[in-house]
């Protein structure tokens, strides 16, 4: 007497009905459920998104304050047009980022120390100053 005359074999069913039928029914009766709680508790109609104006409670993470800030800033310069504002707000950044990635390849001159640069010096300091200024006003404010 082998060991399988023994043991009892288990009628396997195939995948294609018999597993897929299954899940049809319990997709259908989740969707069942879902669009009966939608239909009685359905979501309330807000006010229609502006996209030209941010909510007061919106606010970037702190690594995009002073850019932020900067864009709400760039409204002082709405005597040049109605949309110099906008466009001053996002290419001013723009440039700003690109001469931070071209600086290794302007400033080639012959290794000098910082404190023979009072030019150069000055204007990181006053860079690393109004970022830190517009960052902090745009965290308060």
């Amino acid at each position: 007497m082998s060991q399988l005359e023994g043991t009892s074999e288990k009628k396997l069913l195939p995948f294609w009905p018999h597993y897929v039928l299954s899940e049809f029914i319990a997709w259908y009766v989740m969707l069942g459920i879902l669009i009966t709680l939608s239909a009685l508790f359905p979501a309330g109609l807000e006010e229609q998104a502006d996209a030209f104006k941010t909510p007061a409670h919106v606010k970037p993470e702190w690594y995009f304050l002073a850019v932020y800030q900067f864009l709400k800033v760039a409204s002082i310069f709405s005597f040049l047009g109605a949309e110099a504002p906008k466009l001053i707000g996002v290419i001013a950044p723009g440039i700003g980022m690109a001469l931070l990635a071209l600086l290794p390849f302007i400033d080639r001159g012959p290794k000098r120390p910082a404190r023979r640069r009072p030019l150069m010096l000055l204007l990181v300091i006053v860079i690393v100053l109004v970022f830190i200024g517009l960052t902090v006003w745009g965290q308060v404010g």
